[in-house]
């Protein structure tokens, strides 16, 4: 997915201050970054009014409430620019006039309710000073969005080959009750020997020692990967969409 283009400056949004009456709950597995975005993450929130995102650098979401009217519309618009792009996880709105809509990618929503996790050993916790490695990880198998400062949004762990790093996952919309997996990826030269697999589950032992169910969303033409997570133990839940709009003016 495409970064979302920097918006213009607005004192009052800048560090994350926020306008407007305070967001309604949002369904945490039909709308998850706006359940994110006003429950566990409300830290990282960018609001007008009931228009919210995260800080571009951490993350391409948006979110909307459930039954968004025009004045949210407007909001979202003055949060990103006149022009900007803002992505959208799983929650589908009815595009208003003026608006474009950039991209769209039909996915599939797993959640594991009876996935307990496995901890391995070889699995390492990675932070700031591995972001470098992470995002030359990401940029060459492309797993989805992953920033400068995505590794805020929770737990990630690694694994290494002769001190490279070849293989992650991590932590990444918290829609309260539950934690999504994400940026799941292995080099090519180490592909075929489970570790993405061995990631995954590590990652959801976490999650389930918070009290907190483990959550999976993945493009559904990667069967693959789909095949994996269920034998992991996720349940395919939804079809989802991920898509991208573009805001009107430039």
């Amino acid at each position: 997915m495409h970064a979302p283009s920097a918006p213009h400056h607005d004192p009052a949004r800048a560090g994350g201050t926020s306008t407007g009456p305070a967001p309604a709950a949002a369904n945490a597995l039909g709308n998850p970054a706006y359940a994110a975005l006003t429950g566990p993450h409300a830290h990282f929130a960018e609001r007008r009014g009931r228009a919210l995102r995260y800080p571009p650098e951490v993350s391409g979401w948006a979110a909307l409430p459930d039954d968004p009217g025009p004045a949210d519309w407007a909001d979202l618009a003055e949060l990103i620019g006149p022009g900007g792009e803002t992505a959208f996880a799983v929650a589908d709105h009815a595009i208003p006039d003026g608006w474009e809509e950039v991209f769209r990618i039909d996915g599939v929503q797993l959640v594991g309710e009876d996935v307990p996790g496995e901890t391995y050993e070889e699995a390492v916790e990675l932070g700031p000073d591995d972001v470098p490695e992470m995002l030359d990880l990401v940029a060459a198998t492309r797993p989805g969005p992953f920033f400068a400062r995505t590794v805020e949004l929770g737990r990630y762990l690694g694994i290494r080959r002769d001190g490279a790093l070849v293989a992650m996952a991590g932590e990444r919309m918290r829609p309260t009750g539950y934690t999504e997996i994400s940026a799941v990826c292995t080099d090519p030269a180490y592909r075929g020997q489970g570790l993405a697999a061995r990631l995954v589950d590590a990652v959801a032992a976490g999650v389930r020692d918070r009290g907190e169910i483990p959550l999976l969303h993945a493009a559904a033409s990667n069967v693959g990967a789909i095949r994996v997570y269920e034998r992991l133990g996720f349940r395919l839940t939804a079809k989802t969409p991920f898509w991208a709009v573009r805001a009107p003016g430039a």
